[in-house]
């Protein structure tokens, strides 16, 4: 009986050791078409995900979004919008109304991901895994519209940045800059 129960601690504390060493690229996700997609195609490239909203007083940092994603892309950077009704019911839209909104209020060309839950028991797996298990020193859930998260070229988290803080502050962009001149390994 002891041997079992012994058995039994392993395995959990092995799947949560297993679970700690996921990337960014171990997810597939639907994309704003709802169709699958794998992020494994990201794999090198320095990546900041958004949590994101239409209807929201930080709606406007989609506009910094695309120039940061314009600015870094041809170094190996993009974004990836992940739209969310969490927060103040601020994206009641559907995939597609979410879709022509960014695409007419701002031109968005970074890639943008089916609307879903960032929180709570229902949330999906990246934001899951990054409010969870990323990074142990930065866990915790997500507060609000437009939190960001900036992942190195080996698909980990680096850096958690609140709403509050913009696209175009130094503090993201420096690190940017830093990650995109360092070497995937």
């Amino acid at each position: 009986m002891k041997t079992t129960k012994f058995l039994i601690a392993i395995f959990f504390l092995t799947q949560g050791a297993l679970s700690m060493a996921k990337t960014l690229y171990d997810f597939n996700v639907p994309n704003i078409d709802s169709k699958e997609e794998s992020l494994k195609e990201y794999k090198g490239k320095v990546v900041l995900v958004v949590n994101t909203a239409s209807r929201c007083g930080f709606t406007p940092q989609y506009k910094s979004l695309e120039a940061l994603h314009e600015k870094y892309k041809a170094r190996g950077f993009l974004v990836l919008g992940f739209p969310s009704n969490d927060f103040g019911a601020q994206e009641p839209g559907t995939n597609s109304d979410i879709k022509k909104f960014c695409d007419v209020s701002y031109h968005i060309t970074f890639p943008l991901y089916s609307k879903a839950p960032v929180t709570g028991e229902k949330a999906q797996p990246v934001f899951a895994w990054l409010t969870n298990e990323a990074d142990p020193k930065q866990t915790g859930p997500v507060k609000w519209n437009f939190e960001k998260f900036l992942i190195d070229k080996n698909g980990k988290l680096v850096k958690r940045y609140p709403s509050k803080v913009t696209p175009e502050d130094s503090a993201i962009t420096n690190e940017i800059e830093a990650l995109l001149k360092s070497s995937a390994s």
